[in-house]
């Protein structure tokens, strides 16, 4: 699975409760929910194209297909593991 997205841009994550609205996600930034608690991460689409981001779209795929429970993104791993593979996505 891969996407491709123009341009990169660097940005430090914003978290905000699940019920933000969908107009709280900067363009060219999506929200994604991660770990037991479904902690809500705004992060650039630029990740998309990242292999380590898509390793986690395909757990996310094999978990939960297209039918995501937040009606958002859903990344199926522990919020440090997610934490940890973004981080080092920033250095790019």
């Amino acid at each position: 699975m891969g996407f491709r997205l123009p341009g990169f841009r660097k940005a430090s994550f914003s978290s905000n409760q699940a019920s933000s609205k969908v107009e709280d996600v900067p363009k060219g930034y999506l929200a994604v929910y991660v770990g037991e608690k479904m902690k809500r991460f705004v992060i650039p689409m630029s990740y998309l194209k990242q292999p380590s981001f898509q390793d986690l779209l395909n757990q996310a795929e094999e978990e939960f297909g297209y039918d995501h429970p937040m009606g958002g993104l859903t990344i199926p791993c522990k919020e440090d593991e997610f934490l940890s593979i973004t981080s080092n996505l920033n250095d790019l």
